[in-house]
C-alpha cells in the first residue's frame, strides 16, 4: 500500500515525537547552558553538559530534565502538520504556475521548503517560547503551559509569544546549507570510495553518516543565531529580584544582533557557542532514531489509516 501524504505526515509527526521524547533531557540541558547568566545571582551555573545534568537531578529530579516535555512534544506535532500543510499548499501553487511536465529544481525545492518554514513558525513560535520558558523557570517558580502563556501574555503583552521571530526566519535556511553540506560531503566520499575501488553508490548507513556530519557543519555555521533566538524567549526568574538596573538592561535584548554583541561582550566567541555540543548530540540522535524507526512508524500509520477505512465502509454499508 502505498503512503498517501497524509499517512506520511502523521508517520513523520509520530516518529518525532517518540525521537524527541528520548532526547528531551538533552534539549533541556542545551537550553539551561544557553541561557545561564553570570548577571543572575543564585541562578544555577554549569560547566558543561554532564555538570548541567547532575546538577538538575540532583536539584530538581527526574522531573527537571522533562520540564516543558508537552509544551515541546505539541510543538514538535503542530511544526509537522504545519510545515506538511504550508509546504503542500506553496508547492502545489508553483506547479500550476509553470509548464506542465516540468521538474521542480533543487534550489527552487529549497526554496519552497524555506517559505514552508517561515509560515510555519508564524503560527508555532508560541509554542516555543512558552517552552523555552518552562525548561528554565526555576523550580518554585514552575507553571503549567497555560499559566505560562498567561505569563508572557502578561508581562510581554501579544508580541512577547514571538520573540526570536526574526532568528527563526534567518534559521529557515539551515536546510538550504544542510543540503549543500551534504552534496558536498557526498561528492568527497564517493570520490574516495572510487580511488579504493569500491561501489559508486552509498549505503543506508554511509548515507545516514553523511547526513549526520552535513547536519553538524550546519549547526555550526547557525549556532549563534539558535542561541539568540533562545535567550530572547528566556525571562529574568522573579528571585532575581536585586539586580541592578544596569545589570536588567544587560539582560534586556532588543533582537538577536543585540544578544550576539551582549554575549559576546561577557563571555567572547565561546559564548555564541554554549550548548552547541548537546546541540549536535541532540540532532544526531534524533536523526539515528528516526532512521531506525521510520519504516515501523510508517507501517503502524498505514494500518491505522487501513482499519479507520475499513470501519468507515462497514458503517456506511451498515
Amino acid at each position: 500500500m502505498k503512503p498517501s501524504p497524509l499517512a506520511d505526515a502523521c508517520a513523520g509527526a509520530a516518529g518525532a515525537v517518540f525521537a524527541n521524547s528520548l532526547v528531551f533531557p538533552l534539549d533541556v540541558i542545551k537550553t539551561r547552558l544557553q541561557t545561564q547568566n553570570k548577571l543572575v545571582k543564585g541562578g544555577d551555573m554549569y560547566a558543561n553538559s554532564l555538570d548541567a545534568f547532575t546538577q538538575i537531578l540532583k536539584k530538581e529530579g527526574i522531573a527537571g530534565l522533562y520540564s516543558g516535555l508537552g509544551a515541546g512534544l505539541f510543538g514538535t506535532v503542530a511544526s509537522a502538520f504545519s510545515y506538511f500543510y504550508f509546504y503542500s499548499v506553496i508547492r502545489a501553487k508553483h506547479v500550476a504556475s509553470i509548464p506542465a511536465g516540468q521538474e521542480i529544481s533543487t534550489p527552487v525545492e529549497l526554496l519552497l521548503g524555506a517559505m514552508a518554514g517561515a509560515l510555519c513558525q508564524v503560527f508555532t513560535l508560541p509554542i516555543a517560547v512558552a517552552t523555552t520558558r518552562q525548561q528554565t523557570l526555576p523550580p518554585d517558580e514552575k507553571q503549567s503551559f497555560i499559566e505560562t502563556f498567561k505569563t508572557v501574555l502578561n508581562t510581554d503583552g501579544p508580541q512577547g509569544l514571538w520573540k526570536g521571530f526574526k532568528a527563526s526566519m534567518i534559521l529557515c535556511v539551515n536546510p538550504a546549507i544542510t543540503y549543500g553540506m551534504f552534496e558536498r560531503v557526498k561528492s568527497m566520499w564517493l570520490k574516495r570510495k572510487a580511488k579504493l575501488g569500491g561501489s559508486l553508490a552509498m549505503t543506508s548507513w554511509e548515507v545516514f553518516l553523511v547526513g549526520a556530519l552535513s547536519k553538524t557543519l550546519a549547526t555550526v555555521v547557525t549556532y549563534p543565531y539558535i542561541m539568540a533566538k533562545v535567550r530572547m524567549q528566556w525571562a529574568v526568574p522573579k528571585s532575581a529580584s536585586d539586580l541592578s538596573q544596569s545589570d536588567r538592561d544587560a539582560l534586556h535584548y532588543k533582537g538577536s544582533v543585540d544578544v550576539l554583541k551582549k554575549v559576546f561582550a561577557t563571555d567572547g566567541i565561546k559564548g555564541w557557542y554554549k550548548g552547541m555540543q548537546t546541540q549536535i548530540v541532540k540532532a544526531v540522535l534524533c536523526q539515528a532514531i528516526l532512521f531506525v524507526s521510520k519504516e515501523k512508524f510508517l507501517a503502524y500509520t498505514l494500518a491505522v489509516f487501513s482499519m479507520l477505512s475499513k470501519e468507515g465502509v462497514d458503517a456506511v454499508v451498515n
